[in-house]
């Protein structure tokens, strides 16, 4: 009898995996936004709270371009993607245009999935975001964790970011004056100034200082755990409409 049971246990577990492999192999699912914001050039930008990959690039266009892609960290089978994607309802990633010179990316999270989790893991989502700024922007992000890319925005920065590692590419020439500094990692740079590790708590991290003379652009950069690379080179170029994917059309 005992055996019987045992047979019968083995049977159902390899009929469920039988079921599982013909239903297909498991996959995580992704959905993708873009939201269209008019926004006169040199207002200040600010984006608070992301997480995940942060791209921000500057363009010739009286407006903003918010793409953002949220992806599921778990795998699932093909047919319970309405339950996968059901996941990217918790995070939400709002616009709002405080006035005609201010705009505010900002990006939510239930309470209760903020604390306990693994980095890039909230609610069980990954984001990346995709924005374009017009060009004399003035930039600031609050970033928790993840990659930061900045490139083409010529007006001031001020980026913060508490795990990871961020690249700001600087269009040449410019007056910069440039104030990086770590907790706890390493600062490259294609501008020589004043630098230095230096103990804090425990922790080695690093700090960069360099001004030209009469400086006309502010660069703010910190990091706690990661590392900075501040980068100096050409502009890309002009960027417009027609470069993007839709031809700059709002999603249906």
């Amino acid at each position: 009898m005992k055996n019987k049971r045992i047979i019968a246990w083995w049977l159902s577990i390899l009929g469920s995996t039988l079921l599982r492999a013909q239903e297909g192999p498991k996959q995580s699912f992704e959905a993708t936004s873009t939201e269209h914001v008019n926004f006169l050039p040199g207002g200040t930008i600010r984006v608070d709270h992301s997480y995940g990959h942060l791209t921000v690039e500057g363009w010739d266009e009286p407006e903003v371009v918010i793409t953002v892609i949220k992806s599921t960290n778990d795998f699932y089978q093909p047919d319970q993607k309405e339950q996968a994607v059901e996941r990217f309802k918790k995070v939400r990633v709002v616009t709002e245009r405080r006035s005609d010179k201010e705009l505010a990316i900002s990006t939510t999270v239930p309470s209760h999935h903020i604390k306990f989790v693994t980095p890039n893991r909230k609610a069980g989502v990954t984001l990346e975001y995709r924005v374009l700024v017009p060009r004399n922007s003035r930039l600031e992000v609050r970033h928790d964790t993840g990659y930061v890319w900045v490139s083409d925005v010529t007006g001031d920065l001020e980026v913060r970011s508490h795990t990871g590692d961020m690249i700001v590419m600087l269009p040449d020439p410019g007056r910069y004056a440039i104030d990086a500094r770590t907790r706890m990692g390493n600062i490259t740079s294609d501008f020589a100034g004043k630098s230095g590790n230096r103990l804090l708590v425990g922790l080695v991290g690093s700090h960069l200082s360099y001004a030209r003379e009469a400086p006309s652009r502010r660069i703010f950069l910190r990091m706690g755990a990661g590392c900075i690379t501040i980068k100096q080179g050409p502009p890309s170029g002009p960027l417009s409409r027609s470069d993007l994917p839709d031809g700059g059309r709002a999603p249906e």
